[in-house]
């Protein structure tokens, strides 16, 4: 899908595509989506969640179709038929059923917040961070949390985590720091990077957070000792993996601490823009084993 908005890496900005379920007001990074079109009939699949309508098959590819009115509880309005967006994603074609789409909007991370912790519902449990444009509040959704709820082997892909060398027995002593937004997904690398024997891990929700602590060793002489290597994700509120990169690449010091750009998003788009801002490595999502593989032969 093309926006006619050129980003320029490492500069903390995004294009959001804004639309609505219901009445209520969301957004997706545009560097997910690849179409929207009319909705049309779909097949069912027998025995799926509630939530996953069936497939369809634009030009020969057979695409699920997710109804976001079921997920977020609201309702298509009578008479409407709305629209799917077509999205790509830790390397699956999914279409989400919406209600209409507003546009796109250019905005920066700094002005995305993260979801109040005080809130519980189920839409803000999905919720990655929340946007004000214009005096409307826009919740970015979790896509990645939802799919893999729907279908847990959407999520990270653990296959060869068990035939990874030097796992649980080893014990690495090098500081791992990851910033990782989705509380799901967070955790899950956590826990594999410490299952594959590391054990000194700072984590944090945003490149903003993870940004604070790394500057912290800057002056210092051998920062290595303090920081052994980075694990971001790209879409962050406050400051996204592209910007936290290049201000690690462009510190004198700090540019020693290896970083792995570790998201959905990862195309040859998006690897040549994680390249331009320094990034030491690139991973798709699903690609778990491959990520701690890497870290392993970086830090031995």
């Amino acid at each position: 899908m093309e926006t006619n908005i050129l980003l320029e890496s490492g500069t903390n900005e995004l294009e959001l595509l804004e639309f609505f379920v219901g009445e209520k007001d969301y957004g997706i990074n545009i560097a997910k989506v690849n179409e929207i079109m009319t909705y049309r009939e779909v097949t069912p699949l027998p025995a799926a969640p509630d939530e996953i309508e069936g497939l369809f098959m634009p030009r020969d590819k057979i695409i699920t179709v997710v109804d976001l009115h079921r997920v977020l509880g609201n309702s298509l309005p009578e008479g409407s038929d709305g629209l799917l967006i077509l999205c790509e994603f830790n390397r699956l074609d999914i279409a989400f059923h919406v209600t209409s789409v507003k546009g796109i909007q250019r905005i920066s991370w700094s002005n995305i917040e993260k979801p109040p912790t005080v809130a519980n519902n189920s839409q803000m449990g999905i919720s990655t961070g929340i946007a004000k444009i214009e005096g409307r509040i826009i919740i970015i959704l979790d896509f990645e949390k939802i799919v893999s709820d729907l279908n847990s082997s959407a999520s990270l892909d653990m296959s060869g985590i068990d035939r990874i060398e030097s796992t649980r027995d080893t014990r690495f002593d090098t500081k791992i720091v990851i910033a990782e937004d989705s509380p799901f997904l967070n955790q899950l690398v956590v826990n594999a990077i410490t299952d594959a024997g590391f054990h000194n891990i700072a984590s944090f929700s945003n490149g903003l957070e993870a940004w604070n602590y790394i500057s912290s060793f800057a002056n210092k002489d051998n920062v290595r000792d303090y920081i052994g290597l980075v694990v971001s994700d790209i879409e962050m509120p406050q400051m996204d993996g592209h910007r936290l990169t290049k201000l690690i690449k462009s510190d004198d010091k700090l540019k020693q601490i290896p970083v792995f750009l570790f998201s959905s998003l990862i195309d040859e788009t998006m690897k040549r823009k994680g390249e331009s801002v320094g990034a030491d490595d690139q991973f798709s999502k699903p690609q778990i084993a491959s990520l701690i593989q890497a870290i392993i032969r970086r830090v031995s």
